[in-house]
């Protein structure tokens, strides 16, 4: 019986992480193979703090995380590990399940979900491949996923992405030429798969695919929400749209011409893009936006901004020569967003797609957290100021009035032991974050060492402390 709990709670830790337990978990697209290995695949793209939490939780003593993403994998082989690096710089490491140490499985279940870095979309663009369009939006705002023939099947299912890859929720209907589902996708990316009587298959008539990281594929949906226009030019042989969002590459959009022009349907990620057309292989900027920027190699860009626009603002500094602000959202480049003197203050806008920001101010190249903002994050040990764009949840806690500082923690930042600093305002703690859908669990950290679930919250779940977690679900 222990073994069997063992083995469910191990298969629920890799489920959330990104890998599977042959046997168990048949994530779509993975080979059922055994039932005495566990794999976890790691995106050594991840930040070091998230991999040492999974690995060590896992059962890996001293990770050595800077050793693994310089190729040296001598502490996990000496340890049982096998491991294989992948496309997309991803190490997939396996070994026999009844080697792992006994009491580990079930604590990592906690600290399962590596976060990605907020404001880094995985998709920042995409267009849609068929060669016989089965997927397509319908007038009241739903998309209809269609599998043409197949009149044998007994049960036909729509999983992916969009619902968490369920086999119980995407059953499809029959009709006299295939069969449909229509579900409501917001604009994005989303990978699916069709399931004939237990049988999972792509869709053959989408030739857009990705690989899951361990050989096998799923097709590939974007959801549209913006619109390429150029008016004129009917006499152009060829148009097509370059920019910072696909690296300006001549060869992957390519404008459909039209009665009075040349567009484009994509999806596109929230953020600032720079990007011009080319007419014939002649660069322009777009005639029906003013709003313009020169690059670094004196080129003149059009500028499109999607999402929400952000001032940073720093007050005083009247003497200093030159500040700067840089985060997460810039990777940290020290000398990149100049910030301009308005008045009393320093000032620099950006646009941002939703999400949370670690950030710092150089002046004259000394690092600085925002003096105003109460908010604060860790990054590689480095205390940052914390902005949210576009918050979907506020995090409340009443009373602690004497408490020095309270924070919050969960599996949104892998249970980071510094979490996010929380303002004090009236009788409570208060802080707004954006958080992805699905489940997410979370404790208050109360003058940096008290631990407490959210007496507010009435949802938890028992831990392997035995001293639960807040439980939210986030639509």
């Amino acid at each position: 019986m222990d073994r069997l709990k063992y083995i469910i709670s191990l298969l629920t830790l890799l489920w959330l992480s990104g890998a599977c337990v042959d046997g168990y978990a048949q994530r779509p697209g993975n080979q059922v193979k055994s039932y005495d290995h566990i794999i976890l695949l790691l995106d050594l793209n991840r930040p070091d703090d998230a991999l040492d939490s999974l690995l060590t939780n896992a059962g890996v003593a001293n990770p050595e995380i800077r050793n693994i993403k310089n190729g040296n994998y001598q502490a996990l082989q000496k340890a049982g590990w096998n491991t294989v690096l992948m496309p997309g710089n991803k190490l997939r490491i396996d070994r026999p399940l009844t080697s792992v140490p006994p009491g580990k499985a079930f604590a990592v279940i906690q600290q399962n979900q590596i976060p990605f870095r907020p404001g880094y979309p995985v998709e920042v663009y995409g267009v849609n491949n068929f060669a016989r369009v089965t997927v397509h939006e319908l007038p009241n705002g739903l998309t209809r996923f269609f599998v043409p023939g197949r009149s044998n099947a007994k049960r036909v299912m729509l999983s992916g992405s969009f619902n968490d890859w369920s086999t119980l929720k995407g059953l499809m209907l029959k009709t006299d030429s295939g069969w449909i589902k229509d579900v409501k996708l917001e604009p994005g990316a989303y990978e699916y798969k069709y399931i004939f009587d237990g049988n999972w298959a792509i869709d053959d008539n989408n030739n857009l695919h990705r690989g899951d990281g361990i050989g096998n594929i799923n097709s590939v949906y974007y959801r549209y929400n913006f619109t390429f226009k150029l008016t004129g030019y009917g006499n152009a042989h060829r148009v097509v749209v370059i920019g910072s969002f696909n690296n300006w590459n001549p060869n992957q959009l390519i404008m459909e011409p039209g009665h009075d022009g040349w567009q484009l349907n994509l999806y596109l990620h929230d953020g600032m893009h720079l990007y011009r057309f080319l007419v014939d292989g002649n660069p322009i900027t777009d005639p029906d936006n003013r709003l313009t920027s020169k690059d670094v190699s004196g080129n003149k860009n059009s500028v499109l901004n999607l999402g929400a626009t952000v001032s940073f603002r720093l007050s005083g500094f009247e003497n200093a020569k030159h500040v700067y602000v840089a985060g997460d959202f810039n990777n940290w480049v020290p000398d990149e967003l100049l910030m301009k003197r308005v008045g009393n203050a320093w000032i620099y806008t950006r646009v941002f797609a939703a999400g949370n920001y670690q950030y710092k101010f150089i002046v004259d190249g000394q690092w600085m957290v925002d003096p105003t903002n109460p908010h604060t994050a860790r990054f590689k040990g480095e205390t940052n100021s914390l902005i949210t764009v576009g918050p979907n949840h506020t995090f409340r806690l009443k009373g602690y009035a004497s408490a020095r500082s309270v924070s919050l923690s969960g599996t949104f930042n892998t249970w980071d032991h510094y979490g996010y600093t929380m303002e004090h305002k009236g009788d409570e703690w208060v802080i707004s974050m954006w958080l992805k859908p699905g489940k997410q669990l979370y404790k208050f950290i109360v003058d940096g060492n008290n631990w407490i679930i959210d007496p507010g919250n009435k949802f938890w779940e028992q831990n392997a402390e035995h001293t639960g977690n807040s439980v939210l679900w986030v639509d």
